[in-house]
């Protein structure tokens, strides 16, 4: 019987993904920064992502997905997807070099630097529904109505591509033991199993959620699809009310835990690494230190990571939340 790991990119599919992903830009960084390693308490590295031409780790999917797309001969008359922001700026990104037309379906009152930042890249974007589930449906029907195709948010080119974060990250640290990982969709965390798995690393992974958007870790536990109602209102890029059935199934077979974490503690993810690192995070971009931060299981001896995978908050969200002092980022 096949398990759905075993449709997982190899690291056959990886090289070439990463081939494709370094024609664009270089391998980012992963460093070790001293402060940040004093208020973890261990041997801690980040990988930054949030360094990518985008702003994000979405946008090496995007660039794997349109040349897959673009080698299949299919012809493309337009790309339709929905998103929160750096999936839309990924297929945005991408499809500017084959000048093909592309529309973004945003939830009503998405951040509006990424959507300002999606216009920007060439991308028509349309504000429909009240999350985005909503807007997903509605990408689905202007798919239909226009002719073009519809890029989902999850799919196994999408996996490969973004997957190369994990690939350079396992590569540059084969003594890394725990890996904190944010599930919004579930492509981030799919591509760093494909990694661990292609490159036969010992590395824990630990898959984030927000508490207010908690559809993951309840599916995990239930065994099976479990819809909730999203109220996060700092994490937007884990702001997911279905789970994908393709990403819950590797993510069930792989047997990952799941940590939630909450909007305060992402907030206080978001100070720590301004005051230690001065790099910006988006809420999601925080999750995995936030997780790591409350994790009572963590051994202090343990080498720990996690992806900082985007740094595109909005400039009053950022502002509000370094505003807000709290005893932990202050007496850093």
């Amino acid at each position: 019987m096949t398990s759905p790991l075993d449709g997982l990119p190899d690291l056959k599919a990886l090289r070439a993904a990463q081939q494709l992903v370094h024609a664009n830009f270089g391998p980012t960084a992963q460093y070790r920064w001293p402060l940040l390693e004093e208020r973890v308490g261990s041997v801690c590295w980040v990988k930054h992502e949030n360094h990518t031409p985008v702003g994000a780790f979405k946008v090496r999917g995007g660039l794997v997905y349109l040349e897959r797309l673009h080698q299949s001969g299919v012809a493309v008359p337009g790309l339709v997807s929905a998103t929160r922001g750096n999936h839309g700026q990924s297929i945005a990104y991408a499809a500017a070099r084959y000048g093909i037309r592309v529309a973004i379906v945003v939830p009503q009152g998405n951040s509006r630097e990424k959507n300002a930042a999606m216009r920007a890249l060439g991308a028509e974007v349309l504000e429909v529904g009240e999350d985005f589930q909503a807007s997903v449906e509605a990408a689905v029907e202007i798919a239909a109505q226009r002719g073009w195709i519809r890029v989902p948010s999850f799919h196994l080119d999408l996996v490969a591509g973004v997957g190369t974060w994990a690939l350079e990250l396992l590569e540059a640290v084969p003594t890394l033991d725990r890996l904190y990982v944010p599930v919004g969709l579930g492509s981030g965390v799919c591509g760093a199993i494909a990694a661990k798995r292609a490159l036969q690393h010992a590395v824990e992974i630990i898959g984030v959620v927000s508490a207010g958007a908690p559809a993951y870790a309840l599916s995990v536990a239930a065994g099976r699809s479990v819809s909730h109602a999203v109220t996060t209102q700092l994490a937007d890029g884990m702001a997911c009310r279905t789970p994908d059935a393709s990403a819950l199934a590797i993510i069930s077979a792989a047997a990952i835990p799941i940590q939630a974490v909450t909007d305060e503690q992402v907030a206080d993810a978001m100070r720590v690494l301004f005051a230690t690192t001065h790099n910006a995070a988006e809420g999601a971009g925080a999750a995995g230190l936030a997780a790591m931060l409350a994790d009572t299981t963590r051994r202090s001896e343990a080498c720990v990571a996690f992806v900082l995978c985007g740094g595109n908050v909005d400039r009053d969200v950022f502002s509000h939340v370094l505003g807000v002092s709290d005893q932990t980022s202050s007496s850093l």
